[in-house]
């Protein structure tokens, strides 16, 4: 019989308690993720994102990228719900590009938002991510839907702000698309800039675990495989931040 202390999730929690990230394949995060709740709605889920609005304070800058956001509590006992729809807001220490603005963005399709396969993610981040801090009873929960878009002019930056961290407790960062796009790597650093490892999200639902206080998490940027075809990486992104 195996011993429940090898599981994969008791694996990824001492990679994330000792490294403060966890690189995290596709064989590995799917069963998991199948463990916590329903995928059924995995496809209507992943074509979502082909109706992303324009990120449009992104774009002021001369860049592109696709999203949408929604924002969620959650509590120790397991609930997680969908609150009413507000802005998303970081200081300029944590994104030197876009800090200290109220950014509103397209909302989560409601299907999507109340939908199996998102609320399966939020239930299994809400156990993964407080059996790493106990103690915290409450949380502020974002979800961000993003989609990079490459051509032959103009290279996709998954992270425009560069290596950062998001001011939070802990993030999700999980692949659910990449297509006729080069590189994407994910790099993370100490805080002193610190090379501490990097992978590249590949396969629908490779993901990566990460403690935001601990580590610097960046992505290098993505071009066309073939320069006249459509070019994107399509990834979710889920951060948990304790209230209590």
């Amino acid at each position: 019989m195996r011993n429940p202390i090898d599981s994969p999730v008791s694996v990824l929690l001492d990679a994330v308690k000792r490294d403060g990230y966890s690189f995290v394949t596709a064989e590995v995060m799917q069963p998991l993720l199948q463990a916590s709740g329903d995928l059924s709605d995995w496809d209507s889920f992943a074509a979502s994102w082909n109706q992303l609005g324009p990120d449009p304070y992104l774009a002021a800058t001369g860049r592109q990228r696709r999203r949408r956001h929604g924002t969620y509590a959650a509590t120790s006992n397991g609930a997680v719900m969908l609150v009413p729809h507000q802005p998303h807001y970081q200081s300029l220490q944590y994104n030197r590009l876009q800090g200290d603005i109220e950014r509103w963005f397209e909302p989560l399709d409601p299907a999507i938002a109340n939908g199996n396969s998102l609320l399966t993610i939020l239930a299994f981040c809400n156990r993964f991510f407080g059996s790493l801090t106990p103690a915290s009873l409450h949380w502020h929960v974002e979800v961000h839907q993003f989609r990079i878009e490459a051509n032959a002019t103009s290279a996709g930056e998954p992270t425009p702000e560069g290596s950062h961290r998001d001011g939070v407790d802990f993030v999700l960062v999980l692949l659910i698309d990449r297509h006729n796009i080069a590189s994407g790597t994910t790099t993370i650093h100490a805080p002193d800039g610190k090379p501490l490892g990097d992978f590249t999200l590949t396969h629908p639902f490779d993901a990566a675990l990460i403690h935001d206080p601990r580590v610097f998490h960046g992505v290098t940027p993505v071009t066309p495989l073939v320069a006249d075809e459509p070019a994107h990486r399509d990834v979710l992104v889920v951060t948990f931040r304790s209230k209590s």
